[in-house]
């Protein structure tokens, strides 16, 4: 497991001027800077991507995509899977995937567990499983995800997660893959939103206070 494995972006590091990347005209007075551009972040799938099918020993993966948010690290870890597996006979890894939503009942249930919605023929039994999620902030929803997971009596589960933020977490949770750990900022872009804006944005970058006073409902 490439439990900690992951690129660092430092508290002090400034970010890459917008006006030096390519983004969307409809963005362009609404964020502060580019911390992880979308190439870094194609290449560093591409390296979980064969972390991942090396430590599958060539077993099935039941992948599970977390909705919305993980949609588009899910295509694209996904795309980069199946090229490793094109490319090496032996460990080739075959992929299934499922889609959920989960709603998480922190105050409401003593349950320890989250709902989970829109996956009701989620088939995980006896399988070995990938949770793939875009961001971990405090780690308890993904525990409580896993605790909920269990019940459904798969053989493993791993977890990958292209963000870990840093100095959030309450649980002391970490992901078995992470593309990035990140400082506790507010990030938009490459399917992370905004009150459902920015997911249109490849690059991940900070939102700046004209962004979201623009994009508050």
């Amino acid at each position: 497991m490439s439990t900690a494995n992951f690129i660092k972006i430092s508290d002090d590091f400034e970010g890459y001027d917008t006006a030096s990347l390519s983004v969307p005209y409809h963005y362009e007075n609404d964020l502060d800077k580019v911390i992880i551009p979308y190439g870094l972040i194609q290449d560093r799938i591409e390296k979980i991507a064969k972390d991942i099918v090396l430590d599958s020993f060539g077993e099935p993966i039941t992948a599970v995509c977390i909705l919305k948010g993980g949609y588009k690290f899910c295509s694209d870890l996904l795309d980069k899977i199946n090229v490793v597996n094109r490319l090496q006979a032996k460990g080739s890894a075959p992929v299934k995937l499922e889609f959920v939503r989960i709603k998480s009942y922190v105050n409401e249930k003593s349950s320890g567990t989250v709902e989970i919605i829109d996956g009701a023929s989620l088939d995980v039994k006896d399988k070995n499983v990938l949770v793939i999620e875009d961001i971990i902030d405090t780690g308890r929803t993904m525990k409580k995800l896993l605790n909920t997971l269990t019940s459904y009596n798969p053989k493993q589960v791993r977890v990958a997660s292209l963000l870990l933020k840093r100095g959030t977490s309450l649980t002391g949770y970490k992901p078995d893959y992470c593309g990035f750990e990140i400082p506790d900022k507010f990030v938009v872009g490459y399917a992370l939103d905004y009150n459902e804006y920015f997911r249109d944005l490849n690059h991940i970058c900070v939102i700046n206070e004209n962004g979201i006073k623009k994009y508050s409902v």
